[in-house]
């Protein structure tokens, strides 16, 4: 921004808004894959204290309370998306772009993110090690 505004002389009225925009479609879409190598930020103190079979129910019991979550969502953003596309909406800044554009991250992201829950819940039922479980058995020490 520093390099448009005072080097080349140009406004640059739309860097916050893309930039507001490029943060949630990357969390928006990195999310599936953060969930699929169990990158995110956990609180394991009660599954530390469980034996295998209730820690299993609880990350059971989890995975679809995250599932329904995000399968509303994936709904939801769906509609939005469509009205905003349908209803040719921008945004109310002197950009103006269509918000359709970052809108679409929210189906598609939280789609992605409702079938890795879908996985996830699939591998609990049927006893299958998920992703992330059958990585960390296979490295040496683990």
């Amino acid at each position: 921004m520093v390099l448009v505004r005072y080097v080349l002389g140009r406004p640059t009225i739309w860097q916050t808004e893309f930039v507001t925009f490029a943060v949630v479609a990357a969390t928006l879409l990195g999310s599936p894959y953060v969930l699929l190598t169990r990158g995110h930020v956990t609180v394991d103190l009660v599954p530390h204290y469980l034996t295998a079979q209730p820690r299993r129910r609880l990350a059971l019991a989890a995975s679809i309370c995250a599932w329904v979550a995000c399968a509303v969502l994936t709904w939801t953003g769906g509609q939005y998306f469509h009205e905003a596309w349908t209803f040719g909406w921008t945004t109310e800044t002197v950009w103006g772009p269509p918000l359709w554009i970052p809108l679409l991250t929210l189906p598609v992201g939280l789609g992605i993110l409702t079938l890795q829950y879908t996985a996830d819940i699939l591998c609990l039922v049927t006893g299958r090690p998920r992703p992330r479980d059958r990585a960390t058995a296979e490295e040496p020490g683990a």
